[in-house]
């Protein structure tokens, strides 16, 4: 499907990546259909919209009149049959490979032929997922970063079926969004996360060795090295428990014991302490 013809566009997972990605095709003037199996899952979605587009109206990026059209455009659902009205779909649920199996099995069962089926994966092989589906040349990674309203990057991941006019429809669609994609082969953690989440681990393993504090571990990353936020900070933001699927998607992908979570890293996700989400990670957020 040509990039053109795109105007409704299906979001399959309403958890923080996919109420995200709503968000900003919303704000672009796309019909969204927001699909997930559980109704409070959406509720709880359209709350998170509606509070983070509030902080954006603050901020003057977006009119306040222009908040219950934007919020209009979204059409949330339980029903996967729903999904077939789409002219492009895209894949956020959890980092699971069974799980992303069965979303994606779904989805490709209703959607007309000629659309592309993306998914948000930030680390899974695109080649396997596409695998899933009937539709290998129309398949294609887009992986929009956290927090998907704020983020500029969009890694868009082509697998060796992968279409050249899909990826190119996809790279256009994403600036469409306002966003800048980057053209990436595929690969276990593509390139963000393949870079990131060493540093993540190894600042983990810094903590756990008593070599630092978290709080001395991401002052020395953001004010030696100018990143905006330390590593432990954004392991809170993106979630403990991810970074540790991630890892073990990397240390499977590239048989690398270099890639091990730390064991920090899993005493954390066993005690509940996720990051942001849960109140609690490398820092206390219930204060």
């Amino acid at each position: 499907m040509q990039f053109g013809e795109i105007r409704i566009v299906a979001v399959l997972g309403a958890g923080t990546m996919g109420s995200g990605i709503a968000h900003v095709f919303a704000r672009s003037g796309y019909d969204v259909i927001l699909r997930d199996v559980a109704q409070e899952i959406l509720d709880r979605a359209h709350a998170t919209i509606s509070a983070n587009l509030d902080r954006e109206v603050k901020k003057g990026k977006v009119a306040a009149a222009a908040k219950s059209e934007i919020l209009a455009r979204i059409q949330a659902t339980t029903d996967a049959a729903r999904v077939a009205g789409a002219d492009f779909a895209v894949e956020a649920v959890p980092e699971r490979l069974e799980l992303k199996r069965a979303v994606l099995g779904e989805a490709d069962r209703v959607l007309r032929p000629e659309v592309i089926l993306a998914s948000n994966t930030s680390s899974i092989s695109i080649a396997t997922l596409a695998a899933a589906t009937s539709r290998p040349d129309r398949f294609v990674g887009m992986h929009f970063m956290n927090p998907v309203p704020v983020m500029e990057l969009v890694e868009v991941v082509r697998a060796p079926q992968t279409a050249e006019a899909t990826l190119a429809t996809t790279m256009e669609l994403a600036r469409s969004l306002g966003k800048t994609p980057v053209a990436v082969n595929d690969a276990p953690g593509f390139v963000a996360n393949r870079v990131l989440m060493p540093m993540i681990n190894e600042a983990a393993f810094a903590v756990m060795e008593g070599v630092a504090t978290p709080e001395a571990v991401d002052a020395v990353m953001r004010t030696g090295m100018n990143h905006p936020m330390g590593p432990l900070e954004l392991a809170d933001l993106i979630g403990i428990d991810v970074c540790v699927d991630i890892l073990d998607v990397l240390e499977a992908g590239f048989q690398d014991a270099k890639y091990a979570a730390c064991p920090l890293l899993r005493k954390m996700v066993a005690e509940g302490r996720l990051g942001r989400k849960s109140g609690r990670g490398f820092y206390n957020y219930t204060r």
